[in-house]
């Protein structure tokens, strides 16, 4: 891990933690059941709805619009 070259490497982990950080904060939170919730909530509200994939590849749209393209595909080629 963190050689290069690694198969290993945890790119994609550490930008979603520093997203994740970066908006939720490093704060404490009363019980781990309040905590699961908000993170919860971050992802399903912004991290896989309101993201962008800034990629030319995945064509600027957000994770929830390539599933959606992704299942229609596999519908039309039933």
């Amino acid at each position: 891990m963190g050689r290069v070259g690694s198969c290993y490497d945890n790119a994609a982990a550490e930008s979603f933690f520093a997203v994740l950080k970066e908006e939720i904060g490093t704060r404490i939170w009363p019980d781990r059941a309040t905590a699961r919730t908000e993170i919860f909530a971050f992802i399903e509200t912004f991290y896989n709805r309101r993201r962008l994939r800034r990629h030319p590849q995945w064509g600027y749209l957000t994770p929830v619009e390539i599933r959606q393209r992704h299942q229609q595909g596999h519908i039309l080629a039933a």
